[in-house]
């Protein structure tokens, strides 16, 4: 491929994101710094994870697809690497959306105005400086190296003429040997004969453009540790907690904040620009950390890790089980994802007593969270958690709704914690999501907005029948201007078996339009009866 397409960064996102999948592990055994806290691979992987369901399916322009990944990287964004991660997404594409003008039908370069390699090489390097640029105190060994290094390489292939797919195959390659040297350039990876996380899972996303561009499949090993040097780099001291949080500032307050910021700790990354950015800090003053962004702004989703905590967690704690009713095939395969048990159910299926006991038999564990995600199944579960307390186990029912409101839940569980806070958590997760759907009637017949009739389009908001219109899509806008109208940060979209994928792409469309300030997520649920299911967070 010699073009820069909405195809091609498609492509780039899904093999990026299966090649940090098969990484992941290895990548978070290499992670000694900036904390060994073992989970560099793993928050790179969801951050570019919510980059990927970010990037909206169906027709848009290269401007539409780069400015969607970018922002989904940049709220998504987990962890030191992955807020840097984050920051070189979002300028790379920036730059070349300045350097390659597109057709606003099919994505098609028009009238670049430099070559495709030396707008690559030169998106790169614009990349690089940015993220040097965010860190308070850039580091040499780190992945800011390596993708600097990336960025030298693909400059001096473009300079000398090279294709597209040659100056990407310069800048994996600069960014491996730049990968191996970082051992020797910070102490802490020396000590611990292992090469620098970031640079490595870098390397990785490099190598999966290559792939995509060659036509090749190009697997990247991450390197395995070496004979450590020295005493062991876990036994270093730092500061206990890490502090993440989204930030609604003026652009021009973000430099002296970012100083700020590094006189209160370290691993300082603040990234984003025009008006909203990803805060990253390890510090010991939790509380001024996030005051200091209530002074020039509002920050939320704010996230603190215990780093004592979570160093020997990485391991789901047996005991506990979580088991929840799901709709559909996909849905089935994103609980399980997370780690829940399923029964099926649904609409014309209702899930049994005696079904959601066997489930519990058979999970051995002492303490079972139960996600109805069904009204009507709410009373099967609390019947099922009855039966099952007689015989000594722990069991609670968190009453969900909706399939929406039962992912918001399991998105928070943790069994690390204990049986009394996982249950608040899942509660509260759910409890805060407000739920809806769009259908198709299939009989005459009065509901809360009034009369129906077959073909007509409804809307439900919060389990009732609210609107009734001639078109699904009209229904699908009205149904999510509802919801938002409450507020909400996170709109979840879950797509049905046979429903037409435009009408997803539409409600994101009208989304990004109206409400900048909320992510919208798309999930492939594969329910019947129902082609849209809505959740607001």
């Amino acid at each position: 491929m010699e073009e820069l397409t909405v195809d091609v960064l498609r492509a780039w996102a899904r093999t990026a994101l299966a090649d940090l999948a098969r990484a992941r592990t290895e990548i978070d055994e290499l992670n000694v710094y900036p904390v060994p806290d073992g989970d560099t691979g793993t928050n790179l992987y969801l951050t570019w994870e919510a980059a990927c369901d970010a990037l909206p399916k169906g027709e848009l322009t290269f401007t539409e697809a780069i400015q969607a990944f970018g922002r989904g990287a940049l709220l998504g964004a987990r962890g030191n690497s992955g807020v840097i991660t984050s920051q070189l997404i979002r300028a790379c594409g920036l730059r070349l959306d300045e350097n390659l003008p597109h057709h606003q039908t099919d994505g098609v370069l028009a009238d670049p105005q430099m070559s495709e390699p030396a707008a690559f090489a030169d998106a790169l390097k614009y990349a690089a400086d940015a993220a040097y640029g965010a860190v308070a105190q850039p580091v040499e060994g780190t992945m800011l190296t390596v993708a600097r290094a990336a960025a030298t390489g693909a400059m001096t292939a473009a300079n000398d003429g090279k294709t597209l797919a040659d100056v990407c195959l310069a800048a994996v390659a600069s960014a491996r040997q730049a990968l191996t040297r970082t051992t020797d350039q910070l102490d802490v990876l020396r000590r611990a004969g292992v090469v620098d996380a970031g640079g490595a899972g870098l390397v990785v996303i490099l190598g999966a453009m290559e792939s995509v561009l060659t036509g090749q499949h190009v697997r990247v090993d991450v390197p395995a540790r070496v004979e450590p040097q020295g005493e062991s780099a876990e036994s270093q001291d730092g500061p206990a907690y890490e502090v993440m949080y989204l930030l609604d500032a003026p652009d021009d307050k973000i430099g002296d904040f970012r100083q700020t910021l590094a006189a209160l700790g370290d691993s300082v990354v603040v990234v984003g620009g025009d008006g909203l950015w990803n805060v990253h800090v390890h510090t010991d003053d939790v509380g001024a950390a996030i005051e200091q962004g209530i002074d020039i702004g509002r920050p939320h989703r704010i996230r603190v890790t215990h780093f004592d905590d979570q160093a020997h967690h990485h391991e789901p704690a047996p005991g506990r089980a979580v088991i929840a009713v799901v709709a559909g095939d996909g849905l089935a395969a994103l609980f399980t994802e997370a780690g829940a048990r399923i029964i099926r159910g649904g609409p014309g299926r209702r899930c049994s007593t005696g079904e959601l006991l066997q489930a519990i038999e058979q999970s051995q564990a002492p303490e079972i969270v139960i996600l109805p995600n069904d009204q009507d199944s709410i009373a099967v579960a609390e019947a099922a958690a009855t039966a099952a307390r007689q015989d000594g186990i722990r069991v609670a029912v968190i009453p969900t709704r909706a399939q929406v409101q039962g992912l918001a839940a399991i998105a928070v569980h943790d069994p690390d914690r204990s049986f009394d806070d996982d249950v608040v958590h899942l509660s509260a997760a759910a409890g805060q999501t407000r739920h809806g759907a769009v259908t198709i009637a299939v009989k005459d017949a009065w509901t809360m907005a009034g009369r129906c009739r077959i073909g007509d389009a409804l809307g439900v908001v919060d389990g009732d029948f609210a609107l009734i219109t001639g078109d699904l899509e009209d229904a699908a806008l009205e149904v999510v201007d509802r919801l938002l109208g409450g507020g909400g940060e996170l709109l979840t979209i879950v797509t049905g078996r046979d429903a037409d994928p435009a009408l997803a792409a539409a409600v994101e469309r009208h989304v990004r339009r109206q409400r900048k300030d909320v992510d919208v997520v798309v999930y492939d649920g594969g329910q019947d009866r129902y082609p849209l299911l809505i959740g607001v967070e």
